[in-house]
C-alpha cells in the first residue's frame, strides 16, 4: 500500500471516528435547529420594535382645515391618492376640521395638543395653501399639498368619478434580470460566509478539548500529525455538510409555502451558469469552510485555553468581514480589478467565485479556481500541523546526525 492510500486511510478513520461522536449526540440536534432559535429571536425583536412604533404611528395625524363644503371632495381624493402613495409613504390619517375666525392659530395649537400628534396641517385656500410640517413629515406634508391640487383638478373636471378603468395583469419573467444575477451573486456570497462563519468555529474547541485532554498527543504517537488534521477536518465538514443539507432542502421548498404575490421575488433571481450553480456553491462552501476551519485548527492546537481561543477567534472574525466586503464589492462590480484580486486571493476566492457563477457564464475558470483553493487548503492544514508539532509537541523535523571520521 502506498504512503498516501495509508495517509488517506488514516485520516477517513479519525473523519468517521469525530464524525460521529458529533453527531451521535442530542446536542446536535439542537445545533441543527439552532437558526430556529435566532429566527424565533429576530422576529420577537420586529414585533417588539413595530409595536413600539405603531403605538405612536396609531395617533399621527395628518389635518386639512376647510369648509364643510369641501370635505366630501377632499375624502375621495385623499381615498384615490392613498392607491398611490401606499402605507410607507403616507402613514397618517387624514383628519379635516373646520375653519375658525384665525385658521393660522388654529393650525399651530394643533401641533400642541396632548390627545393627537399632528404631522402636518394644511390651511388656507386651496389655490395657494399654507402647509405647516413637523422636521420628520417632509413626506406628509407633499400629500397635502396634492390633495389641493388634486381637489382643485377634481373641481374643474366636474366631479371625483374615474375616468378610466385599468385592466392590469400579473405576469413573470422567464429568465433572471441582471440585477436578479447580482442580488443572487451577493446572497451567494452571504450565504457562504455565513454558513463558514456558524460552522468552522466548532473545530477550535474540538481541537482545544483534545488537547487539554491528551487526547491529539494519543493519536500523533500513533498517526502522522497531518493526517490527523486532516481527517479532523474531513469529521467536522461532515457534520456542517448535514447542517447545511438539512436547511438547504427547507429553503428550496419555501417558495411553495409563500403566496404567489411574495414568489415573484425570487422569479426575478437567476445565476448565469444555470443549474450547475448550487454544485459549484457546495464546491465554494466545501472549499471556504476547508480554508477557514484548517485556521481554526491550527489555533486551537496553540491555544491553552478557552480565553486564548476567543482572543484568537476575534482578528480571524475580522478578516472574514472584511473577505465578506471584498467579495461582495466583486458580486456588484464583476468585471473590476478589485473583483478579480477577490477571485485570486485564497481566503476570498471561494466567496468571490461564487458571485462570479451568479454573473458570469464561462466554466473554466471555476476548475482553475477549485484546484487553487484545493491546494491553500493543502497548504493551511500543513502549516498547522507543523505549528502543532513544534509549539506543542517540542519536536520538530528530523535533524541530520553528523558524519563520523573514519578511525585511521
Amino acid at each position: 500500500m502506498s504512503d498516501f492510500r495509508h495517509a488517506a486511510r488514516q485520516a477517513l478513520t479519525i473523519a468517521r471516528r469525530d464524525l460521529k461522536a458529533t453527531v451521535m449526540t442530542p446536542t446536535f440536534l439542537l445545533f441543527l435547529l439552532s437558526p430556529l432559535f435566532m429566527i424565533a429571536f429576530g422576529v420577537i425583536g420586529s414585533i417588539s420594535a413595530s409595536t413600539a412604533t405603531g403605538g405612536g404611528e396609531a395617533k399621527e395625524r395628518i389635518v386639512v382645515i376647510a369648509p364643510p363644503s369641501e370635505v366630501a371632495t377632499i375624502t375621495a381624493v385623499d381615498a384615490q391618492l392613498r392607491r398611490v402613495f401606499t402605507t410607507a409613504t403616507a402613514r397618517p390619517e387624514l383628519r379635516i376640521d373646520t375653519p375658525t375666525a384665525d385658521p393660522a392659530a388654529q393650525a399651530r395649537a394643533l401641533f400642541n395638543r396632548p390627545d393627537v400628534e399632528v404631522a402636518a396641517v394644511l390651511y388656507g385656500p386651496l389655490d395657494h395653501p399654507h402647509i405647516l410640517r413637523k422636521p420628520s413629515s417632509r413626506t406628509e406634508a407633499n400629500y397635502l399639498a396634492q390633495i389641493a391640487e388634486q381637489v382643485l383638478r377634481t373641481d374643474k373636471s366636474g366631479g371625483v368619478a374615474s375616468l378610466s378603468k385599468a385592466d392590469t395583469q400579473v405576469i413573470g419573467r422567464v429568465q433572471a434580470t441582471s440585477s436578479g444575477m447580482s442580488q443572487a451573486a451577493y446572497f451567494a456570497a452571504l450565504g457562504i460566509f455565513f454558513l463558514t462563519l456558524m460552522l468552522s468555529g466548532q473545530v477550535v474547541g474540538a481541537m482545544a478539548e483534545e488537547r487539554s485532554n491528551k487526547v491529539i498527543e494519543v493519536l500523533a504517537a500513533a498517526v502522522p500529525l497531518e493526517s490527523v488534521f486532516f481527517g479532523k477536518l474531513i469529521g467536522a465538514f461532515g457534520s456542517a455538510l448535514l447542517f447545511v443539507g438539512f436547511w438547504f432542502t427547507l429553503l428550496v421548498n419555501l417558495p411553495k409555502l409563500l403566496p404567489q404575490s411574495a414568489s415573484f421575488f425570487f422569479d426575478e433571481l437567476g445565476t448565469a451558469v444555470g443549474p450547475i450553480f448550487p454544485i459549484l456553491f457546495v464546491a465554494y462552501f466545501t472549499m471556504a469552510y476547508m480554508l477557514q476551519s484548517a485556521v481554526f485548527l491550527g489555533l486551537g492546537s496553540l491555544a491553552s485555553s478557552q480565553r486564548e481561543i476567543q482572543m484568537l477567534s476575534l482578528p480571524i472574525t475580522v478578516f472574514q468581514f472584511g473577505m465578506l466586503g471584498l467579495a461582495s464589492y466583486a458580486a456588484g462590480h464583476p468585471e473590476s480589478w478589485v473583483a478579480l484580486a477577490a477571485e485570486i486571493f485564497p481566503f476570498s476566492s471561494p466567496l468571490a467565485m461564487a458571485a462570479r457563477a451568479a454573473n458570469s457564464p464561462e466554466l473554466w475558470p471555476h476548475a482553475l479556481a477549485l484546484a487553487w483553493q484545493a491546494l491553500w487548503v493543502a497548504i493551511t492544514v500543513t502549516v498547522a500541523a507543523r505549528l502543532f508539532r513544534r509549539g506543542v509537541l517540542k519536536s520538530g523535523s528530523p535533524k541530520r546526525r553528523p558524519k563520523r571520521k573514519a578511525v585511521a
